[in-house]
């Protein structure tokens, strides 16, 4: 088990283990995506639902920073505190939220400024947490150091209020207009997890090595690219015209 980075990697059965799953739920997404009557937009919710739900993210995040202020109270007293790891994902992600900006708002430019600026900052708000929610299932029981004298209830503690920003995060979608299920949001998050399968196949290690870092990103670009097909309108298909023909000439018969 590899101990470099914030977590250990995965080994022996439970790497296996770990791949099928994701496979399975891969494979159950992308089904889901040619089966149900998509694509759908979300109910919009009521101005009090929109307060209620704009209240409850503010304070998931402020739970979450307390709870990460005790945490890292705790390790500095049990000294575990060290210099993080290198981050070679972080630009990614930056990169891919300025993307995810830019084109949305290009993209809503035609129902308005406003609309189009609050869709561009909540797709690029869940554009993370698309890829976060799932990865952070995956990486929660194995992060590194566990910091004593409970390492579960300090884990916990950070990752309870961590995945209740992640879904809140995710419910604010519902406030743009724009935003809707279409088959290529399951297809692009069916096939990331795909790509966390193959990742775990290699251990889902920390992304210091090629391998980890290359499914990393490639990851990451997916989860990106299903956020942008929320507010991507799909091209409606054009009518065949050996449909149409017959019945111009019916009608010129007629007449």
């Amino acid at each position: 088990m590899t101990h470099y980075g914030t977590w250990i990697s995965y080994s022996g059965n439970a790497r296996i283990a770990l791949a099928i799953v994701l496979a399975a739920v891969a494979g159950g997404v992308a089904y889901a995506g040619t089966r149900l009557p998509l694509p759908v937009r979300p109910a919009r919710p009521s101005q009090a639902v929109r307060a209620l739900m704009l209240v409850t993210w503010l304070l998931a995040i402020a739970a979450f920073l307390v709870c990460v202020s005790v945490s890292i109270y705790q390790a500095r007293q049990e000294h575990l505190l060290h210099a993080p790891p290198p981050d070679p994902i972080t630009p990614v992600t930056v990169i891919g939220v300025g993307v995810i900006f830019a084109v949305i708002t290009l993209a809503g430019s035609s129902h308005g400024w406003r609309v189009a600026l609050g869709s561009a900052v909540l797709g690029a708000l869940a554009a993370p947490m698309i890829f976060e929610l799932p990865f952070d299932l995956i990486v929660m029981g194995r992060t590194y150091p566990p910091i004593p004298p409970d390492p579960a209830l300090y884990r916990v503690l950070f990752f309870a209020p961590l995945f209740l920003v992640e879904i809140t995060t995710l419910s604010l979608l519902a406030l743009s207009p724009m935003a809707r299920l279409s088959r290529a949001t399951f297809f692009f998050f069916a096939a990331m997890l795909a790509v966390f399968a193959v990742w775990a196949l290699s251990g889902f290690a920390y992304p210091s090595a090629p391998v980890p870092f290359a499914l990393n990103v490639v990851s990451k670009i997916l989860a990106f690219a299903a956020a942008l097909s929320l507010f991507l309108r799909q091209r409606a298909q054009a009518s065949p015209p050996a449909v149409q023909v017959p019945l111009v000439l019916g009608l010129r018969q007629r007449s």
